[in-house]
């Protein structure tokens, strides 16, 4: 998963350990450790269609401490039909910031995907975001706009054939109590199939991303 990326991933064996499991340090410090089989479970044996088919739903996302902690580091990442699994530590984060915003059930809600019919193509993202246009949630989507939300699907489209539109992919979770988490994620298409991405929970970044997208898009 981290081939390549601003992440080392070294094996050590403790003699005091009953179970593998990956610890993340910074500096040398260790600031968060799961089990490898809650990280096996939420990113290494999965696949993105079980999202697609809403197989795996937003509830069922559990973001392990050591996935979490990784917030804010700059990853490249590539997709099908380069690789499988890279890419989707992104798409696991998008769920994970789509369950925040269900369950705070309010705020303001934004997320783009490149071509707006990939919500009604695929089923699972679909359900999703019937479910937010169901919640106090105003929700955004964004995209080139190939697909119309019928009018009994309650969210704000905003379609555009820029750069931003074509490119861009971000989830964007700002609740109405500001002391709530935020969160957000945004990723850009540099080549075909291969992304710069990072997540953050920073409330400032958040809301300046927020106020971004709602300014330019």
């Amino acid at each position: 998963m981290f081939v390549g990326q601003e992440v080392t991933v070294q094996e050590r064996t403790l003699e005091d350990a009953n179970e593998d499991v990956v610890y993340l340090l910074d500096e040398g410090d260790v600031v968060a450790k799961s089990p490898l089989g809650a990280v096996q479970d939420s990113i290494l044996v999965v696949n993105s269609d079980l999202y697609k088919t809403g197989t795996r739903k937003p509830e069922d996302v559990e973001l392990p401490a050591v996935i979490d902690g990784l917030a804010n580091t700059p990853f490249r990442l590539r997709g099908h039909p380069t690789s499988d699994k890279e890419k989707l530590l992104l798409i696991t984060v998008s769920r994970y910031i789509e369950r925040l915003a269900l369950e705070t059930d309010g705020g303001t809600h934004r997320a783009s995907f490149q071509r707006l019919s990939r919500i009604n193509d695929e089923q699972g993202t679909r359900a999703v975001y019937e479910r937010l246009a169901d919640t106090d949630t105003e929700t955004h989507v964004y995209g080139m706009p190939d697909w119309t939300p019928p009018p009994e699907f309650d969210v704000t489209m905003h379609g555009g054939w820029n750069e931003d539109f074509r490119t861009s992919w971000f989830v964007v979770h700002v609740p109405a109590d500001s002391s709530r988490p935020h969160a957000a994620l945004v990723a850009i298409e540099v080549e075909s199939g291969t992304w710069d991405g990072l997540w953050t929970y920073d409330t400032d970044t958040v809301q300046q991303l927020n106020r971004y997208i709602e300014r330019e898009l």
